[in-house]
């Protein structure tokens, strides 16, 4: 752990968080409030003993290892908060270190709730509105949470940090809960900033300050637009599922198709940039289902590095 500024506030400051998960939610929504709120770094915790790299990065023929993630506490005044931000989940037994150390940063400023944010996918299509649901460690929490109208999440489990948070908080009387938002299930591998957005309103509402949402606004609309193409693609090549467009979701969720299809894909961009070769795989890949106008821009920055080396 490394600290380097003091803080201090009026008040037991509100601790928000976020790792990376479905729909990318939770760090979209923390990246967007520390942003908006001006948050001003003050501590991290040292992510090299977590990640041991087995590759390195390759640009312009220089070799270097690959930035390591990083987790950064940011604080506000006015209203008083921390806002904890990091780009990497860790599991198993670090991940729980990675935790305590969390702790031991925020234990020193008499800490008494604690928000993370994540995705909970469900059968939807991206035109139904985003659904707000939260888990919380205790009860009382949980009946703030129900009096501002929010509903439980279901019986269920929630994986990797924001989990182990919420137990560790419990273990330190600390109250926390875990405000999770619908996102369509076949949409678990792109930015769904219209999850972030309600979270965004949603916790703003829970404690009284006001965001501006004008810039993530812009960002819904143009991820619905991306979408809208995705879902019709879907249509072209399972007939059986509802035009309108409400029912996309049941039948491609009994198929679970799309989710594969673009996990798939995924990977093959993945391979593709780490070897030339396998671009005619994914471009196969794409045209197979009619995606490649979508990918296009993303498909022909694979080829980008080479394009420079042939110049020079």
């Amino acid at each position: 752990m490394k600290m380097f500024e003091n803080v201090s506030f009026s008040k037991p400051p509100l601790v928000l968080a976020a790792w990376p998960g479905m729909g990318n939610v939770g760090l979209i929504t923390i990246d967007y409030l520390r942003r908006k709120m001006e948050g001003r770094p003050f501590a991290d915790i040292d992510m090299r003993p977590f990640f041991f790299p087995d590759s390195i990065m390759v640009k312009d023929g220089i070799a270097q290892f690959p930035d390591l993630p990083t987790s950064r506490f940011f604080y506000t005044n006015e209203p008083d908060c921390i806002i904890f931000e990091s780009d990497a989940q860790v599991g198993g037994r670090d991940g729980l270190v990675i935790i305590k150390m969390f702790f031991d940063i925020i234990a020193r400023f008499e800490v008494e709730r604690i928000f993370t944010f994540a995705a909970f996918a469900q059968p939807m299509s991206y035109r139904n509105p985003s659904q707000v649901l939260a888990t919380c460690n205790g009860e009382s929490l949980l009946a703030l949470i129900k009096d501002q109208g929010l509903l439980p999440m279901p019986d269920g489990f929630i994986a990797g940090l924001n989990g182990l948070l919420l137990g560790e908080a419990s273990s330190r009387n600390i109250e926390a809960g875990c405000l999770l938002c619908t996102i369509p299930s076949y949409a678990m591998n792109f930015a769904y900033p219209k999850a972030s957005l309600e979270l965004i309103r949603t916790i703003s509402r829970l404690n009284a300050f006001t965001v501006d949402t004008a810039e993530i606004e812009e960002s819904v609309d143009e991820m619905d637009q991306q979408l809208a193409m995705i879902e019709e693609r879907i249509r072209e090549f399972f007939p059986s599922v509802n035009k309108e467009g409400d029912e996309v979701i049941s039948t491609i969720e009994e198929e679970k198709v799309p989710h594969y299809v673009m996990e798939k894909i995924e990977k093959l961009f993945l391979d593709a940039r780490r070897d030339r070769n396998r671009a005619p795989e994914l471009k196969k890949e794409l045209d197979r289902w009619n995606l490649f106008e979508l990918y296009e821009d993303r498909f022909l920055d694979l080829f980008e590095d080479d394009k420079r080396d042939r110049k020079k």
